[in-house]
């Protein structure tokens, strides 16, 4: 059997989330049966990680077992030819049979995109979570300086989160502009349910000043979903890269 890791592509509007779900259409149910419309097989597609619905992928990771002899350079090609225009398959690579594409990842990268226009952009309403109250972005990043590091994240998931073990440790935090749009760009070994939206969330209540920059290790602290801001929506949100050890 070959292991072929992918590197993959999608606007997440029309999809349920990255997992399959019984009637859904998800990414990895999309992919699975594209395979099987190639080979013959049913094949399980492992991805990175679950990207929520609504949420987008710029570097999604994903890998599958096959006895296929497509050459490994044509399955891009023969995959984008059948899943639909919001999934492409952007490279494919043999790797070791023992290759999991969740369990080897090292590191991801998020971006959280902000329409800060006064009316909302059109060109980028799918993309964006359009806020047209004026953000201090110097307070912002006050704020994300303290998000950085390995801290217990409970009060920056979801409350319903089943994993006892909330801490996780964020390299760095990024936020740049580009004309009308701000970009909250986060890196970390391992994200928990919601934690980019949350945190995301949290920078614009800062932005508005409903929460000041020195609040943020009050609110880590405390462990607690209530004391930190809202879950920003889906739609902004972005899988940019996932980082292995090649």
């Amino acid at each position: 059997m070959r292991n072929i890791r992918l590197i993959i592509s999608y606007d997440g509007t029309n999809f349920h989330g990255f997992q399959t779900q019984p009637k859904l259409r998800t990414v990895q149910g999309q992919l699975q049966e594209a395979i099987e419309q190639l080979t013959g097989e049913y094949v399980q597609v492992i991805g990175s990680g679950r990207t929520d619905a609504g949420v987008h992928a710029e570097g999604q990771v994903a890998n599958f077992h096959t006895s296929s002899k497509i050459p490994v350079d044509k399955w891009p090609h023969a995959l984008n030819a059948v899943l639909p225009d919001d999934l492409v398959v952007r490279a494919a690579r043999e790797v070791s049979p023992t290759f999991h594409a969740r369990f080897d990842a090292k590191g991801k990268i998020y971006r959280y995109q902000i329409d800060r226009s006064v009316f909302p952009d059109v060109f980028v309403r799918r993309y964006a979570w359009h806020v047209s109250y004026p953000l201090d972005v110097g307070k912002m990043a006050q704020a994300a300086s303290h998000m950085v590091g390995c801290h217990d994240f409970t009060s920056f998931c979801n409350a319903a989160t089943p994993l006892e073990d909330r801490r996780r440790h964020v390299t760095d935090i990024r936020i740049s502009e580009a004309g009308h749009l701000l970009h909250v760009t986060v890196s970390g070994k391992g994200f928990l349910w919601n934690m980019v939206r949350i945190m995301a969330g949290t920078l614009v209540d800062v932005g508005k000043g409903r929460i000041m920059p020195d609040e943020i290790p009050t609110i880590i602290h405390a462990q607690d979903r209530t004391y930190a801001g809202v879950t920003a929506p889906a739609h902004g949100l972005t899988l940019v890269q996932v980082e292995y050890e090649d």
